[in-house]
């Protein structure tokens, strides 16, 4: 593959096979974001894909200042985020369908749970509690960002934490995951 500044330049010329390149280059990881954002897998699909065409389309504002990676990790949380919002708007959502292998352990005492026992665990979290976990835990936001994203005050946020932490916990335990 080659070096990422060229596949760019092709990007910005818009070619084909640099879009393609681009796309299989940071699809896995941005998928990752995506379903930490959704409730199924068909809306992070969606939510990756509308995040590439933000990409694709807003390209010429990526000043190189910093890593391309985390430029475009960026605008498939916000994308993700959008979604969110429009699912709030929307009510609730109740079917879950269970996440792919797509994140790795981090070494914590869960790291005996794979990744795709951690996710699934994650996704039976209500969707506010779930989103700010993994905007705090996961994506390194604070506080004021998440509240500033999500349209919610930072107590409220740093309430969904907590309650996500002890739910998380509450569920380890009764799953005998956890002593």
């Amino acid at each position: 593959m080659p070096p990422i500044e060229e596949i760019l330049a092709g990007c910005r010329r818009n070619h084909p096979a640099a879009q393609r390149q681009l796309y299989d280059h940071l699809a896995y990881r941005l998928m990752g974001v995506c379903l930490r954002y959704s409730p199924t897998r068909a809306e992070a699909e969606d939510a990756l894909q509308n995040a590439f065409v933000k990409i694709f389309s807003n390209l010429h504002q990526y000043a190189g200042q910093g890593p391309f990676e985390a430029w475009a990790r960026r605008i498939a949380v916000t994308t993700a985020i959008n979604a969110y919002h429009q699912r709030k708007q929307r009510g609730p959502h109740v079917d879950c369908e269970e996440a792919a292998d797509q994140a790795h352990p981090d070494g914590t005492p869960l790291e005996q749970l794979s990744a795709h026992e951690v996710l699934s665990l994650m996704q039976t979290l209500p969707l506010g509690y779930r989103t700010v976990l993994n905007l705090y835990a996961v994506e390194g936001y604070s506080h004021a960002e998440i509240a500033e994203l999500l349209g919610i005050s930072e107590g409220t946020s740093k309430s969904q934490l907590s309650r996500a932490r002890h739910l998380l916990e509450e569920r380890l335990v009764a799953s005998n995951k956890i002593a």
